[in-house]
């Protein structure tokens, strides 16, 4: 036990001696995180330990920061394709990789960073955007296809071979609309029974019946969730990262998720088109995609913390 504890925590330190910051400690814990120049980042995971995921759109690397300190490291190397949305299976340490235009999802060990498994989930115009991690599977977007994509796990968590994997049409009352981006974020219902996604061209939210792909269109209340994005739930809190207004919303969900009230719209001054939001202690860490800026090898990246509200 011993050995393994000090091995966790110089992974997710880089020699911070304790696993766990104290509170004094995580109150002098940075609020801004630099990412290298060029990364072009998009998603952000964070698992059971204090340690920041982010994934390249450019060429897949997946780049790795110590909350504590905000030191960071390349955990793994670009596979040319893009890195998007990304979670965390802390129980078996692993992290779960969206491929984007590439229409694949890797697994990569959360620690060593080596691939450990691939598969390609769509052949043709794709865009695997996000995931959500259930209790016996990963489901995957995708912006450009009205499916969702389904990896199976096993009861110990096991990885499937890839003729189990599955495609899940998406029918009922979301309308797909080619050519923009669609199906993005997605989280479990608070009662576990569906799954939610947000559509980003239209501003709306749509439950999900993951065994038939029938979708239900949230009650909002007249509102709108324009250029919604990367999506975190914690209990009955929905929270909505908007991208391009630079806002950032909490939501109230009824337990099966047919309703929401939002409840709370905050920005600021260091939002540079904020894409997907991570959550460790009694802070939000967002990663600002800056898809407004034109991409260069010296563009500068970087990803904040907000405290929770």
């Amino acid at each position: 036990m011993m050995r393994r504890r000090t091995a966790l925590a110089a992974a997710v330190g880089f020699g911070v001696a304790a696993v766990l910051p104290s509170t004094a400690a995580a109150t002098a814990m940075p609020t801004e995180f630099p990412l290298p120049d060029g990364f072009m980042p998009e998603g952000i995971a964070i698992g059971a330990w204090p340690m920041a995921y982010f994934g390249s759109r450019a060429d897949g690397t997946i780049y790795q920061v110590a909350l504590a300190t905000g030191r960071g490291r390349v955990l793994s190397a670009g596979t040319g394709t893009p890195s998007l949305g990304l979670k965390v299976d802390s129980a078996r340490r692993r992290l779960f990789v969206a491929g984007g235009s590439g229409g694949d999802v890797r697994v990569v060990d959360a620690f060593s960073g080596r691939v450990l498994r691939g598969y390609r989930l769509a052949e043709g115009e794709s865009f695997v955007n996000d995931l959500v991690i259930t209790r016996d599977a990963v489901w995957l977007t995708d912006s450009f296809q009205p499916v969702l994509y389904r990896l199976p796990l096993g009861p110990r968590g096991e990885l499937p071979h890839p003729d189990r994997i599955t495609r899940l049409r998406l029918t009922g009352d979301l309308v797909h609309v080619p050519e923009v981006a669609n199906a993005n974020g997605i989280v479990t219902t608070p009662d576990g029974d569906a799954l939610l996604i947000g559509q980003t061209s239209t501003g709306k939210l749509f439950r999900v019946a993951p065994d038939t792909g029938v979708t239900t269109e949230v009650d909002l209340g007249g509102e709108a969730l324009e250029r919604n994005d990367g999506l975190l739930r914690e209990g009955r809190g929905l929270y909505v990262v908007q991208n391009r207004v630079n806002l950032f919303a909490k939501l109230e969900l009824s337990p099966d998720a047919r309703r929401a009230e939002v409840v709370a719209r905050v920005t600021d001054p260091r939002f540079d088109v904020p894409a997907t939001v991570a959550a460790w202690g009694d802070r939000f860490y967002l990663v600002n995609g800056r898809f407004s800026t034109p991409p260069t090898p010296t563009t500068t990246y970087g990803a904040i913390a907000l405290d929770k509200f």
